[in-house]
């Protein structure tokens, strides 16, 4: 992703979050913050109890109005994790029944399956909701790929931004408005990395770049023409931001990063892209703005008990089942995306091969064909397939500049 206010194309900038734009009436333009996120300790101390009572009323407030706030009934996106199960929880304890949920499935890759469907069948069953699901073949994944390509407003390398894209289309024909558990893991310290991180030496970035940086800049200068051989604009980029006045520690200045910066640009901008697609809006309860200050405030080491998202664990406990909670993390699998072979590598070495493409010269053919000799041997920090990245993104400038 592309933190703003740069973005990929030359002549075009986009708006920081958080900030607003004035143009005067002979067009000079100026920016400024209206809202900034601080992640230090509040005055008076609190337990763990007080943090939990605190952070559960918060929850539930946010979750209360952003259902109220819709003429429409309200679906979950019903993935089988904490975060949606935790959302479907508080909505029937608030007595709102006959919830409508959907969770989506993909086909499976050798050990890896490609759905949850026992754990959202598992919290469906619990509360009895209308429950939808859907299974979606290969073949339709990749016959997907240009509309969902074309409704992506930068480049987005994730793998679930397919898997959002088909799920809309079929719950919008259900419901207008849906809720989704997107920020709970960068609010709460759910990735794995953030212990990594914590229990690293050195400098910040040194510490971040270790376990979150997909690419080292020798990488990235391997890989693009001389054209595109830019110092490393992202190690001074992050590094600026992380040492920003306001946070206690390292954890804490790594979480507001998160929320400010990284989640925009990726997470919640694939799912806004993709649901909106369909005339569906999403609402992210966990992103509430009085919920996140709040959470920033919180000891980050409160965060990372139990491996992470202690808060929200606790507060699930009694509410939904066990099994979901103490399950181990999942992402929404599309196996296809991250083991490309068949007719995906095939799709993949049609871009990478194209006049397009080599005209361009954006990537050095050395290691696109090294990429596609062996495409499950390269994976970045974050377990991403390298030639997967490089072929959405050129084909996110065939579809997008090219034919323009």
């Amino acid at each position: 992703m592309v933190p703003a206010p740069r973005t990929l194309l030359r002549g075009v900038r986009k708006l920081a979050p958080a900030q607003v734009m004035t143009v005067d009436a002979k067009g000079a333009m100026a920016t400024r913050p209206y809202w900034q996120l601080r992640a230090q300790r509040p005055a008076q101390p609190m337990g763990e109890r007080a943090w939990l009572v605190r952070v559960r009323s918060a929850l539930l407030a946010a979750v209360e109005r952003q259902n109220t706030a819709a003429d429409v009934p309200v679906g979950v996106l019903l993935s089988g994790g904490l975060d949606s199960s935790l959302l479907v929880g508080l909505l029937a304890e608030l007595g709102h029944n006959d919830l409508q949920t959907f969770s989506i499935g993909f086909g499976d890759q050798g050990d890896e399956s490609g759905n949850e469907f026992q754990y959202s069948d598992a919290v469906a069953n619990h509360f009895r909701t209308r429950h939808h699901k859907f299974l979606v073949a290969d073949h339709e994944v990749l016959d997907a790929l240009p509309e969902v390509v074309d409704q992506m407003s930068e480049p987005m390398v994730s793998q679930d931004v397919a898997a959002f894209y088909l799920l809309s289309k079929r719950v919008a024909q259900s419901v207008k408005v849906v809720m989704s558990g997107q920020g709970a893991d960068e609010v709460f310290g759910g990735y794995f990395w953030c212990p990594l991180m914590a229990a690293e030496s050195g400098s910040p970035v040194e510490r971040f770049r270790r376990h979150y940086f997909d690419r080292d800049h020798g990488e990235y200068l391997a890989t693009v023409g001389d054209e595109y051989a830019l110092t490393d604009v992202t190690t001074d980029y992050v590094a600026a931001r992380l040492a920003e006045p306001f946070a206690d520690t390292f954890l804490d200045q790594v979480l507001r990063f998160d929320a400010t910066t990284l989640i925009v640009d990726d997470p919640v901008k694939r799912v806004d892209n993709m649901t909106m697609a369909w005339g569906l809006e999403a609402r992210v309860p966990f992103l509430a703005h009085t919920l996140v200050e709040l959470a920033m405030t919180m000891p980050p080491e409160l965060k990372l008990k139990e491996g992470g998202k202690w808060p929200l664990k606790a507060i699930a406990r009694g509410l939904i089942p066990n099994s979901v909670i103490d399950r181990p993390k999942g992402y929404f699998p599309v196996p296809a995306f991250k083991y490309p072979q068949g007719a995906f590598l095939d799709f993949m070495r049609g871009v990478l091969d194209s006049d397009a493409c080599r005209n361009r010269g954006l990537f050095r053919r050395e290691m696109v064909e090294r990429l596609l000799a062996e495409p499950m041997q390269h994976y970045t920090r974050l377990q991403g397939a390298k030639v997967w990245h490089l072929a959405l993104l050129e084909y996110w400038l065939q579809r997008h500049v090219d034919r323009r």
